[in-house]
């Protein structure tokens, strides 16, 4: 090995960042050291799309990201302020918690991809195929959010239990909104695509017991994430 190859040995991996994480991060760090006090009114979204050579909706994803972590708060015709200098110690989902919603999906997504595992038409493994390879494409956070919700809704409309698919109905909304932040601060994307390839590969395959310990590792991976963002509130 010449010495070219050992300093390239010697390198660390270049992580590569979205657009909305550079923003929600440069944000977040000027809130947690005091450049943005608690008070503040942050910039417009069209004057942070221009300082940091973004789009709206990039500074908007970052925003919410903001907001989730309880950072920040929209005062509807006044603007986003600050209001807390770090993350208060769960995520606000909209009308759910996500600490709520972590404690509730396992003893409703594990028993129902068990059942879409014994019940599940070919129509409905067809919609679920076709969201697991789409989701493996697409670009797009806010999108990507979206077909994840609908790949967590269809799981528990293929159960054939009507309870299970009107409560993961219900939680859409707020499953979406946890997806978009935890992808956005740990980059849990990518892995999420594979564990759902897995949770889908036992459903085809009619493997009941397979179907409920992919999407237990799946939904463990999600709560990990959040424990990452929040710290162990249970300590």
């Amino acid at each position: 090995m010449n010495l070219s190859d050992s300093w390239t040995a010697g390198q660390r991996q270049i992580v590569r960042v979205s657009a909305a994480e550079a923003v929600f991060k440069a944000i977040r760090a000027a809130i947690e050291s005091g450049e943005l006090a608690i008070g503040s009114k942050l910039s417009s979204e069209t004057a942070l799309a221009a300082q940091y050579g973004v789009s709206r909706s990039v500074v908007r994803e970052a925003l919410r990201s903001c907001t989730a972590l309880g950072l920040t708060a929209t005062q509807t015709g006044k603007g986003t302020f600050v209001i807390a200098s770090g993350p208060s110690n769960d995520l606000v989902l909209g009308q759910f918690s996500a600490r709520s919603l972590m404690e509730a999906r396992p003893h409703i997504e594990v028993p129902a991809a068990e059942l879409a595992a014994l019940r599940r038409t070919e129509a409905e493994l067809e919609q679920l195929r076709g969201i697991v390879e789409t989701m493996a494409v697409e670009d797009d956070p806010e999108i990507w959010v979206s077909l994840d919700a609908s790949f967590h809704a269809a799981i528990a409309a293929a159960s054939g239990n009507g309870v299970f698919a009107r409560v993961v109905n219900d939680i859409r909304e707020a499953m979406a909104k946890q997806s978009e932040t935890i992808n956005l601060i740990t980059g849990r994307q990518r892995p999420s695509d594979a564990e759902h390839r897995l949770i889908l590969d036992a459903i085809a395959a009619g493997k009941t017991k397979e179907a409920g310990r992919a999407m237990a590792a799946h939904l463990a991976k999600v709560d990990d994430a959040l424990t990452t963002i929040m710290g162990d509130t249970n300590a």
